[in-house]
């Protein structure tokens, strides 16, 4: 069961890391990012949080080895596939994954990435310079995840997620 979870977390990466080369909105200092956010989500559905925030800082930390990503990227995704799994795991209702990572990245994570850009990065911007940019892209995300989940079928989701 456990190989099954990490070799379907190896793959989120692997799409998440590549994607990130070739889907991404340049806004300031940061790079929106909407894979990211999908997978955040169809990570939290399928596989849970503790995996989703696994995938997540997994897809930031080689984008940003690779160079095709910012530091901005880990509070942003790791928040929100936390809090995507957690509401998804305590309701098992997929639109409440997709409301935890808009609210995760969006709002929380935007924020979070100022003291990153401004201490870390020397970007001289304001405290919630990030927030639109990051609701942007993690609403386009969801939004696409949440279609993907009603498209295959949300029972098949689940019968795959209990053998899993």
């Amino acid at each position: 069961m456990k190989t099954k979870k990490i070799t379907l977390a190896a793959l989120f990466i692997a799409i998440g890391v590549i994607a990130g080369n070739v889907i991404f909105i340049p806004i300031g200092a940061s790079k929106c990012f909407p894979v990211q956010h999908t997978i955040n989500v169809l990570t939290a559905v399928v596989i849970g949080p503790g995996y989703g925030v696994g995938v997540a800082f997994g897809i930031s930390l080689l984008r940003n080895i690779l160079g095709t990503g910012t530091l901005l990227a880990f509070p942003g995704s790791m928040v929100g596939a936390f809090l995507a799994g957690i509401l998804y795991k305590k309701t098992n209702k997929p639109i409440l994954a997709v409301i935890g990572e808009v609210f995760g990245t969006g709002i929380l994570g935007g924020l979070l990435a100022y003291p990153i850009a401004k201490f870390i990065i020397g970007s001289d911007v304001t405290a919630l310079f990030f927030v639109p940019p990051f609701l942007v892209s993690t609403i386009g995300g969801s939004i696409i995840s949440y279609a993907i989940i009603k498209a295959l079928d949300f029972s098949k989701i689940t019968s795959v997620k209990k053998q899993l």
